[in-house]
Formats: C-alpha cells, structure tokens, sequence
C-alpha cells in the first residue's frame, strides 16, 4: 500500500493524511488545497475515512460539495478574496425566500403611527375649546347646549376605550387602530358639513369612538412586540405615548383657536380629515401585523349583554356627576341597579366583557385604575379650576392666564419623559403625590394679590406631577395588566380618568358656584389636599409597588 494514493489523500505507513494532493471530504476548497492565508487544517485521526466506492458523506447543514451552506454569500461560502472566513451559527435564524427581513423593535417606523394615533383624542378633547362660542353663535345656541359637544366626547370616549381594548385584545390590534382611523375620517366629514347642531354631537361622538381605538391598540401592539422578540417594551418607548397624550392636549386650545380664527369653526372637525387619512397611511406600512390568533379564539365574543350594561353603568355615572350641585338622586338608583346587573352577568359569563374574576387576581392593576382616577380628579381641579381663578378673581385676561398655566403643560412633557426613565413604579408615584399636595398646600393661601411668581410655582409643582403621572400609571398597566387582556385594561386606566374630568367639573360647580372666588378656590385646595394625603397613603401601602412592580 506504501506509495498508493487513496481518494485524493496518500498513504505512509497506512496512515490516511489530507496531504497537499487532493481534499478530503467535509474541507473547504481553500482550506484543503492550501489556498493562500488559508489555515492548513487537518481531520482528526478518529474521524470517519471515505472509502472507495462509498459516497461521501457530507458536512451536517452544509450547502453540499461547492455549495455554501444556507444563509450565507456565496462569496463567504467559497473563499472569495477579502471574504470573511465566518459561517453563520448552526442555530441561527436564516433568511427565507419572499420573507421580509426582521425590522428592529420598537423603532421609530413602528411608533410614527402609534403616536398620532395616541394624540388624536387629547387634542380633539381640547380643540373645541376655543371654537365653542362660534358654534354657538352659528346655529343660535347657547351655553348648555354647546357644553354638550365636550361631553359627548367624554362620555363616549369612557365607554370607547375598554370596549376598543377588548376588540384589540380579541381581533387583533391592528386591525382595531385601522377601523378607529376609518371612523375619525367619517367623524371629520359629518363635522366639517354638518347642515344642524345636531350633526355636530354625532360627529363628536363618532370622535369619541374613533379616537378611543389608538391608546388601548398601541398598547396591545407593544406587548405583542415584546413577545416577538422576547424584550419587554423600554420605558421611554412607553413614555413616548405619554408625551403625545400631554403634548397634544397642551396644543389643543391654541390649535384651534388658530383654526376658528383664521379658516372658520368647521376645520376645527376637518381637520381630522388629513389627521386620519396621514395616520391611515403610516399604519397601513410600518404598524406591526396582528400575532397569530390561537385555536380557541376562533370566535370573536365581545359579551353584547356585559357591554350595553357597562356602558349605560358608566354612562348614567357621569350624567350623575356632572350635576353634584343639584343631584338627580334617581340616577344614583339606577347606577346601582345597573351595576349590580352588570356585576351578575359578568360573574356568569363564559367570555366576559370586563373581567371582574381578573381584577380580583389582580389587585395590583385594581388599585392603578382607582390611583389613576383620584390622580386625575385632582389634576383637573386644578387645570380648570385655577385658570377661572385666574381670569375671575385675581383679573388676568385669558391670554395671560393661559401664560400662567403654560408651565404646567410644558414640566408635563418634560418629567413624563423622565419619568419614563426611572428604575422603579413606587417612588415616583410617591413623589408625584407629595408634589400634587405641595402645590394643593400653596393654593391654599392664594388671594388676589398674590405675585406672578408664585402663581408660575404653584403651575409647575402640578406639571410635574402630571407627566409622572402618566408616565408612571401607564408603566403600572403595562407591568400588571395579562399579555392577552393589555387592551382592555389601558382601555380601562382611560375611564378611571374620565370619570376623573367628569367629577373635578362637579365639584368646581359644587365650591364656586357662579363665580370663581378666593373662598372657592381654597375650598377647591382642601378638597384636594386631602384627596392627595388619601392617595399618599394608598400608594405607600401597595404591595405589589412595593415589589418592585
């Protein structure tokens, strides 16, 4: 045998070598041939040999004699000059034919849609505003007439938001922030040519629903991004959506100030016309495709009974409290009625509308929407109550009143970015709250003569509680709500703070009376003073913040 050659190889001795002469099966090209640079890399002495008239068996997932193995160049597979000599892992994910390449989390694409959207009902909440006296003189009503195209948008939005949440949480996400876009359109069209008042109610309802499908829809999409790439969604990507909430309400007055000013008040509903059609089109490209739906989610069951009864729950709710100054205490009645109804359907349900066996497991997210709702009381105390001081008692116009309450927005944005940032949920909820019962202190001892600069103090001390606020409840849902039921439970944390606005409007109504006064507004101040020394409490003794969650 001495001299023979043997499949490419030669034989000394009876040994098998992968001399220069010829590769051994499973050697690269370059590598067997002594290619320059190549390392002279030889099979162990245990390693299978080819033998004659047996086919070579070859390399495990490799692409095959002269082939490169799937997934890598073909300039990498073979050696090409200024190739890296690296092959893909094994257990690496390959790119398959006609399969879009992965994007990258949480990108700025994936939020541009989402964050439109999210703005779309805070800025619609305040744009009316200054548009209302125009309406009412276009079609001859008055005050309590034109109140209604504000709370028609909250009353809707209240029962829109968990009912949205719930069909985000069953049909896919997505597919729910595409249909919420369709209505805002329509909202804008009835708006923009409504020949009646009537036409305009219909059109800010429409809103209201159209609107309440972006925040409970984003924050299904990002929990289902988080389990696509196994990453849960950074804080300041949450807190994005918080800034575009607080962003756009701030912008919202001035906006439409500017419309009904300049182009009349019909563009202040056209305008959601380009605003849909804008966000339409951005989500229609970069919004995240709905994840596969599991066998026995085949059906879509909203609970038609659970839903109609939570909606005139809420709906008589805020219709009571909207009026604490002369109760209707038959609309307490029927609120109890209805939910005790409510509460006995859904404890039967087989696929409840809200889940009340969920919110038992999870106290946790229980107390966030009560923390979020007394928050919010207290903030819109504040944000509506000290402007009318402002103006009313203290004689600033509304313009330098507005100036006064500008900080409040602009701290707002600031700190629910820095919010976002914080390690834990405690210790800034505990923070906000000290500081909503620090400014709430110093209202206390406000008068007429008070100085500019202690009135911009007080603005900030509350702009900084809102935007950790948040920022910081909206991280509580986030982290408490179940993967499956993240939709409905932001839907949820949204009622808490309607129902929030509605009752800080009563209670205004309640200690002002017809006119905002030193005694009123220090009424307001206790009122909310003890509202924060009952949330500071109720914060402290979390268990599940005090967790770490």
């Amino acid at each position: 045998m001495t001299g023979k050659r043997i499949s490419g190889g030669r034989t000394t001795g009876g040994r098998v070598s992968g001399g220069p002469v010829g590769p051994i099966s499973g050697e690269a090209p370059s590598q067997a041939h002594g290619a320059p640079g190549a390392p002279a890399s030889r099979l162990p002495l245990d390693a299978p040999r080819p033998q004659p008239g047996v086919p070579t068996v070859r390399k495990p997932f490799s692409g095959g004699p002269g082939g490169p193995i799937s997934g890598e160049a073909p300039s990498q597979a073979h050696g090409a000059p200024g190739a890296p000599a690296s092959r893909l892992p094994l257990d690496a994910p390959r790119p398959q034919p006609g399969v879009p390449p992965v994007r990258k989390p949480f990108s700025g694409t994936m939020m541009a849609p989402l964050l439109l959207g999210v703005a779309l009902n805070p800025i619609n909440s305040t744009m009316i505003a200054t548009a209302l006296v125009a309406v009412g003189h276009a079609f001859g009503v008055g005050v309590a007439q034109t109140a209604w195209l504000v709370a028609s948008l909250y009353l809707a939005s209240a029962v829109g938001q968990p009912t949205m949440g719930r069909l985000a949480d069953l049909v896919g996400p997505r597919k729910v922030f595409l249909g919420g876009l369709v209505v805002v359109l329509a909202a804008g069209l009835v708006g923009a040519l409504a020949p009646a008042f009537g036409w305009l109610i219909a059109s800010r309802v429409l809103l209201g629903v159209g609107t309440s499908a972006a925040y409970p829809s984003a924050m299904a999409m990002l929990r289902a991004e988080s389990r696509r790439v196994g990453v849960e969604a950074p804080r300041p990507v949450l807190g994005r959506l918080s800034l575009a909430s607080l962003a756009s309400a701030a912008v919202g007055p001035v906006l439409g100030g500017a419309l009904a000013a300049t182009l009349g008040w019909r563009a202040v509903f056209a305008v959601n016309i380009p605003a849909a059609l804008i966000g339409l089109a951005l989500a229609w490209r970069w919004a995240p495709a709905d994840p596969p739906r599991a066998a026995d989610r085949g059906r879509v069951d909203l609970d038609p009974p659970g839903l109609l009864l939570f909606a005139a729950t809420i709906a008589t709710t805020m219709l009571f409290l909207m009026n604490l100054a002369h109760p209707d205490w038959l609309l307490l009645v029927l609120v109890a009625l209805l939910g005790s109804a409510l509460v006995a359907w859904e404890l039967r349900a087989d696929r409840p509308f809200l889940d009340l066996r969920l919110l038992g497991r999870s106290p946790g997210l229980t107390r966030t929407f009560v923390r979020s709702g007394l928050t919010y009381l207290v903030l819109y105390c504040m944000l509506y109550g000290f402007s009318q001081w402002l103006q009313e008692s203290h004689g600033l116009s509304s313009f330098h009143a507005g100036l006064i309450a500008l900080p409040m927005s602009v701290t707002a944005a600031v700190f629910s970015l820095l919010g976002a940032r914080t390690k834990t949920l405690r210790v800034p909820l505990v923070v906000l709250t000290l500081l909503l019962g620090a400014g709430s202190a110093l209202l206390l001892v406000l008068d007429a003569h008070t100085p500019i600069a202690v009135l911009v103090l007080a603005s900030t001390l509350f702009g900084v509680g809102q935007g950790l606020a948040s920022s910081c409840n909206q991280a509580a849902v986030y982290a408490q709500a179940p993967a499956d039921g993240t939709g409905s439970a932001a839907g949820l944390q949204r009622t808490s703070i309607y129902l929030g606005a509605i009752l800080s409007s009563s209670v205004l109504a309640l200690l002002y009376g017809s006119r905002a006064t030193d005694v009123g507004l220090h009424g307001i101040a206790l009122v909310m003073s003890l509202l924060c020394a009952a949330l500071l409490l109720f914060t402290a003794a979390d268990r599940a913040l005090r967790a770490g969650r």
